[in-house]
């Protein structure tokens, strides 16, 4: 059996590593014409997703380029602390999650792909594919073409695969923020390495952490209207910070301000696969940053999928099974996370009441107890 994987950013390698334990070959096929070297900010790779990557032999790697931040620390515009909540439930042998650069990420994952021998191909931009009874073509902008038993769909939340599939499936959401992060020395902000601290201010979000080394890796979540870009972030940046009782408009005017992103997630997809086609990933189930889950979540996808094409006794069955298992989980953390990204765009007496509620909030719903669904899952081939 031969798959074909549409996309190669974290999704695409990693389940490409998975089939590659089930006996499946795998062939991946991205977009642009390079590598993601360099590209992009940071990102959380939750407990849960470390413990899916274990299960590849990647997590090690994964976590030697990263830093722990297995907590966080919420605080109002004010400066009133508003409550603590943990980052991941540590594994049983004491993973905790870890903060990562993307392109590190991207780095590690793609180096385990090359080093299994699986072949990736650039500039292969999906237009279209075609099944027969046995078989399914994938066609490409540049009029190649490629054949083999599946396609998976590791393209993203602007999958063309999913629309390929569905002409009436959802297009990604607009989550109503802009994102930006970077990582400064010596900025001057105080904490304990290991700690997230996410601030809740008066026209934006915040958050950072002090590594060990003494860096400050911070980003930033502005609410605009989407397509409102101006012609320097910085400014627009400073001005919604401000007013808070922190550090956090100081820092970044010091900090290059260069990649500003809209941050979008997905509705529910009520088409997961036909045929010998299946979506995986964000192309499925994106959510927002704000759950620090994105890239758990397709990790975890690659984990399943696998082992269910192994165990199944048709392509069929296995899409089915993996749906059956990983639908509910997923839209539960798009879910969760949309909450999230709500209240960082709170109106000002949205925020007030947010800020008063904020504890209760954190104690009922974000406890370790109550957050174990989220961050105990554990996957295996």
């Amino acid at each position: 059996m031969k798959a074909l994987i549409i996309g190669c950013g974290i999704g695409g390698p990693t389940t490409a590593i998975a089939l590659r334990e089930v006996g499946i070959d795998a062939e991946i096929f991205e977009s642009y014409p390079d590598g993601a070297e360099g590209v992009g900010s940071f990102l959380n790779i939750a407990s849960n997703g470390l413990g899916a990557l274990r299960e590849l032999g990647a997590h090690r790697e994964v976590m030697a380029a990263g830093i722990p931040t297995p907590q966080m620390v919420m605080w109002s515009g004010t400066g009133k602390r508003l409550g603590a909540v943990a980052n991941g439930l540590a594994l049983e042998d004491g993973t905790v999650s870890h903060t990562i650069l993307r392109s590190d990420l991207y780095r590690v994952i793609r180096g385990a792909a090359t080093s299994r021998g699986i072949p990736i191909s650039y500039g292969k931009r999906l237009v279209s594919f075609e099944e027969t009874a046995d078989r399914v073509t994938a066609r490409f902008d540049d009029g190649t073409e490629a054949t083999g038993d599946l396609l998976i769909a590791a393209d993203g939340v602007h999958s063309v695969t999913r629309h390929a599939l569905d002409p009436h499936a959802p297009s990604a959401r607009y989550s109503g923020l802009y994102s930006f992060g970077g990582i400064v020395r010596d900025a001057g902000m105080t904490g304990e390495p290991g700690v997230y601290h996410m601030v809740f201010g008066k026209r934006a979000f915040f958050g950072y952490t002090v590594a060990a080394s003494g860096e400050t890796w911070w980003f930033a979540n502005l609410p605009r209207r989407l397509g409102d870009v101006p012609d320097d972030w910085k400014p627009a940046l400073i001005e919604a910070f401000q007013d808070d009782d922190n550090g956090s408009a100081d820092l970044i005017r010091n900090s290059p301000v260069e990649l500003a992103l809209p941050v979008f997630d997905l509705p529910p997809v009520p088409t997961w696969h036909r045929g010998r086609v299946v979506l995986t990933g964000d192309a499925a189930h994106a959510t927002s940053p704000s759950s620090g889950q994105g890239a758990s979540m397709a990790v975890e996808d690659a984990i399943v999928l696998a082992r269910c094409l192994r165990d199944s006794e048709s392509h069929t069955a296995a899409f089915t099974r993996f749906e059956r298992e990983r639908r509910a989980r997923a839209e539960r953390i798009v879910a969760y996370s949309r909450t999230i990204s709500n209240s960082k765009a709170a109106g000002p007496v949205a925020r007030v009441f947010r800020d008063l509620m904020m504890p209760f909030f954190l104690k009922k719903t974000a406890s370790q107890e109550s957050l174990a669904w989220m961050y105990r899952h554990q996957v295996s081939l």
